[in-house]
């Protein structure tokens, strides 16, 4: 459909560079020229801050729009676990080839269907110079690689903590593959586990937490699920721990106390004091194994098999499993000899024999990470030393509680660490294939159980099976552990596939803002209705988790925010109208992903929503670029929230979405009246002069065109911006099904090709 070139009307509401730079808007996160267009929007939607109240102006929204939304029906919630498996031949190679009809499960000794069957084969995924292609930055996160690569800084030193850094730094800048998601997190007595980087593509900041490994950095991150440490975040931190790396809690532990033994009365007290040190040390064993128990509880929010690179010299294996018998060591003689001859009160048992307690905190321990289908690659970094020290007294014996560790979990023992990438290579070419096996578990009761899996495989052609040992029921959100919660945000982001337990849209335009940059405004709408979907208090708390990777799988920007809301007397108001959220972003040229996580803070329900955005090149001399179609939504429809002030790359905060003078909030997806006509606007750079014709056509769910539907051109606004047009448009979807569709929209000038966008709507009934 074409339409005449129309004379503009001039745009009043124009935003300009303020004139006034030094005076601050009284209103947080807004310019002064960017109030006024704020003033205006807020009579035309409620619009409410971060943090407050829902008040009576979404009582009065909800009676325009509780005859016209669409009810969101409550899903039965459907529990599917991921199984993933890998087989591995007498060569060391993965078997291939084989099919679903190969594998057989059974959950707590019951056979399950096997519901989904899926073969990743990294060597199929071949990513050219290292970027991602759109199916590997989407792919489930249960069919990933995952790796946790964790410091032990209290059983090792400071120098062999810095060269394994860099060993570690050497496996994720080169012999990872692209789909492969990694984090970086540290142990130490004072602080326990600590996460530095969640698993992420971004090999940048795994570097970047890899330089901090050691470092103080608790409050150093801004990022609330852990994929960014910022430049100046980094500086802070390595200014204030120019000297913290020669510390090491492995170094503060006392060798063998070795007393002049100049008399029984002083050998008996030479006893004392080294039993009650192994006594200190063997707590201490327990309190790492204790925590490391609850970072295995935590990583099974993880989807996926996980691979736990964990660097330590070791503990002394004798504290926990006992020495054996050895005839030529003279006090072994006559520790036994005591215990016949009944003085074992002179005796530490414990060392001959080993500590049953902390055998049990231990393996309990080891039974976490089998249950969390996380095995533990222990990597002796004692040898990676210059020198001697206190812990050269470990030797053989930590190299001793390491092999114990891995074991425990189906895991290795990397004992020569300067030889760490071959090592490490053979690991990866094990796991080059994996087939994810996923089955839906009848009767499954939410009560935290733990479940037993076992996976026969019948042509398995004499190789090795491994898979996880079994899975934990669901349980309720609130009784999770925040680092649960936090590596179920951050696994989904990573993931970037779609959840729908809530109702949730996405729209993401990128504003040139220079020749090289974009302020790119993000709208989100959650449906009201689902997002208070069984939740029962007279409050709600909404997590928003915004982030952006280019091509590489490298965040580039991110936003968060928390919202508290109010629903006393006021939730069928909430119900009937939902939340729309408006945050930014700030790009420079090239290709991203926008990756969105909406979660109900307090029953964790969620939504995942992703959109490609590109931000292109353009000159005044270059080709024209329309960006996807904007639909003005109707005045009342949303609890409207802006996000709160934030540093931008951009000297001026200009709002995008004013069409002759006025200012529009655009739907992240437009859902049409039948029989009513909808006003939308089209945004082009370098149109030029003269006549333009434009054209639309209706596309279903499948992507065939279909009859219905007008599309018209109203006028040419005036923007006051060079080598910027913004058009105002109407579209009418009548003949058109209640359903769901998209808006292809293509437009040419007298001198251009055709441009063309689209847009998702759905036209109510």
């Amino acid at each position: 459909m074409a339409g005449p070139e129309t004379s503009a009307r001039g745009d009043r509401a124009v935003l300009r560079r303020p004139l006034n730079r030094g005076r601050r808007s009284p209103i947080p996160g807004l310019l002064p020229t960017e109030e006024l267009t704020m003033n205006l929007l807020r009579r035309r939607l409620p619009l409410f801050r971060r943090g407050i109240v829902l008040a009576a102006a979404a009582v009065l929204a909800a009676a325009a729009w509780a005859q016209t939304r669409t009810t969101f029906e409550g899903r039965t919630q459907v529990v599917e676990v991921n199984v993933p498996v890998t087989v591995t031949g007498r060569d060391g190679y993965p078997v291939k080839g084989l099919t679903a009809e190969d594998f057989t499960i059974y959950d707590n000794g019951k056979r399950q269907e096997i519901a989904a069957f899926e073969v990743i084969d990294l060597e199929q995924l071949v990513a050219e110079e290292g970027r991602l292609k759109p199916l590997e930055q989407a792919m489930p996160s249960a069919a990933r690689r995952h790796f946790l690569l964790l410091f032990d800084l209290s059983f090792a030193n400071a120098t062999s903590i810095g060269k394994a850094r860099q060993a570690a730094r050497s496996f994720v800048l080169e012999q990872l593959h692209p789909t492969d998601l990694a984090a970086v997190a540290t142990f130490s007595t004072e602080f326990g586990p600590q996460l530095l980087v969640t698993f992420t593509p971004d090999r940048a900041q795994l570097a970047r937490a890899l330089d901090v490994v050691g470092q103080q950095v608790r409050g150093m991150n801004a990022d609330p699920l852990r994929f960014v440490i910022s430049e100046s975040a980094l500086r802070r931190s390595q200014a204030l721990n120019a000297s913290a790396t020669d510390r090491a809690a492995g170094a503060e532990r006392v060798g063998t106390v070795a007393l002049d033994a100049a008399g029984e009365a002083r050998r008996v007290l030479a006893r004392r004091f080294e039993v009650t040190e192994k006594r200190l040390e063997r707590a201490e064993i327990s309190a790492w194994s204790q925590a490391l128990a609850d970072l295995a509880r935590a990583l099974n929010s993880v989807k996926g098999r996980k691979q736990v690179l964990y660097f330590s010299e070791g503990f002394d294996g004798r504290l926990l499993l006992g020495r054996q018998p050895d005839a030529e060591d003279v006090r072994d003689v006559d520790d036994r000899q005591r215990i016949i001859s009944g003085q074992s009160w002179m005796v530490d048992t414990d060392d001959i024999f080993g500590n049953t307690r902390l055998q049990n905190d231990v393996n309990e321990m080891l039974r976490e990470f089998r249950r969390a289908d996380a095995v533990i690659q222990a990597i002796d970094i004692g040898g990676l030393r210059a020198g001697s020290d206190v812990l050269d007294n470990i030797g053989d014996e930590g190299q001793e509680s390491l092999f114990y560790i891995a074991d425990g979990t189906g895991g290795e023992l990397f004992d020569n660490a300067n030889d760490l990438d071959h090592q490490l290579g053979l690991m990866l070419q094990r796991s080059q294939v994996t087939y994810l096996l996923t089955f839906r578990p009848s009767d499954l009761d939410f009560d935290g159980s733990y479940h037993k899996l076992r996976v026969k495989v019948t042509n398995r052609r004499g190789g090795r099976v491994s898979h996880r040992d079994g899975y934990y029921a669901p349980r309720p959100f609130k009784e999770l552990h925040p680092l649960e919660k936090t590596l179920l945000a951050s696994d989904a982001i990573a993931s970037a596939a779609p959840l729908a337990d809530l109702d949730l849209d996405l729209l993401a335009v990128p504003f040139m803002a220079s020749a090289a940059t974009a302020y790119v405004p993000v709208i989100l709408e959650v449906s009201g209705e689902s997002l208070l979907a069984g939740h029962a208090e007279d409050a709600i708390n909404v997590e928003i988790y915004t982030y952006v990777t280019n091509d590489r799988g490298e965040v580039e920007d991110f936003f968060s925010d928390t919202l508290k809301v109010d629903l006393a007397g006021n939730r069928k108001a909430m119900e009937n109208v939902g939340l729309k959220y408006y945050g930014h972003l700030d790009l420079g040229l090239g290709d991203y992903l926008v990756r969105v996580l909406v979660r109900n803070a307090d029953t964790g329900r969620s939504g995942v929503r992703t959109a490609r955005v590109r931000v292109p090149a353009l000159s005044e001399e270059g080709p024209p670029h329309m960006l996807p179609p904007l639909f003005l939504d109707e005045p009342g429809r949303w609890v409207l929230v802006k996000e709160h002030q934030r540093e931008t790359r951009q000297e001026t905060v200009v709002y995008p979405f004013i069409v002759n003078g006025q200012p529009y909030i655009p739907a992240a997806r437009p859902r049409l009246k039948r029989r009513q006509a909808a006003d939308l606007c089209l945004v082009v750079y370098n149109l030029g002069e003269g006549q333009l014709e434009l054209r639309g056509r209706i596309l279903d769910p499948t992507g065939n065109e279909v009859e219905g539907g007008n599309l018209s051109l109203i006028e040419r606004t005036a923007t006051g911006i060079s080598g910027l047009d913004k058009l105002l448009a109407t579209f009418q979807p009548r003949g058109l099904k209640s359903g769901d569709y998209t808006l292809e929209v293509a437009l040419r000038g007298p001198s251009s090709d055709w441009q063309i966008n689209s847009i998702p709507f759905s036209v109510l009934n």
